[in-house]
């Protein structure tokens, strides 16, 4: 089977840096299909790399000390611990989009929070606390403090602000994928993006 690209997804180089794929981008001219990322470390800086090259196995001859199979190797941003391909931690829907925690949304050219159909009046303060908080830690504080209060439909809203996706199921669940995807951020992007 072969391994598919998580946009959103983090990834560690085989030199052990983090990184997170912003999304597949093609050269203007020559239609080559390349891959956008951030350097979760440093100055965050982005870089694009031909797709192919992404994908590809360390080559061992070069590096023959590296255990790692692959040039980058999706992983847990937290614990650096390797997703596997088997867990099949990525799933694709009918509509060919990719549902997973960490993904980024597709179609966020918008980023107007729009109201779901569900009405989301009886939270409605506590989701404007979590909208309005400054940076991703003051959002995991509201996130954490008044989670037995969020919805489904408001969950879906949280998400668009961050522009992820968070899968469908059981609303514990959402709450603890958003609070993932908090701490990821929390910790590996929050210092430089404070004044």
């Amino acid at each position: 089977m072969e391994r598919q690209l998580v946009p959103g997804g983090f990834y560690k180089h085989f030199k052990n840096k983090l990184y997170q794929v912003k999304c597949v981008a093609y050269h203007s001219e020559t239609k080559e299909k390349m891959v956008v990322y951030q350097a979760m470390y440093g100055e965050y800086a982005v870089y694009v790399r031909p797709y192919d090259m992404f994908m590809s196995e360390v080559d061992h001859v070069k590096y023959p000390d590296v255990a790692q199979k692959y040039r980058f190797e999706q992983v847990d941003p937290l614990t650096m611990q390797e997703i596997s391909d088997n867990l099949q931690a990525v799933r694709v829907n009918s509509d060919n989009r990719i549902d997973e925690a960490y993904t980024l949304k597709e179609d966020s050219v918008d980023n107007s929070l729009a109201q779901p159909e569900q009405q989301v009046a009886a939270g409605d303060s506590v989701l404007d606390k979590f909208l309005d908080a400054r940076g991703y830690e003051e959002k995991l504080d509201v996130l954490i403090r008044y989670k037995s209060r969020f919805t489904n439909p408001m969950i879906d809203i949280m998400a668009e602000s961050l522009e992820i996706v968070v899968p469908e199921g059981e609303l514990s669940g959402r709450i603890d994928s958003l609070r993932k995807v908090l701490q990821a951020h929390t910790k590996y992007e929050g210092s430089h993006l404070r004044p």
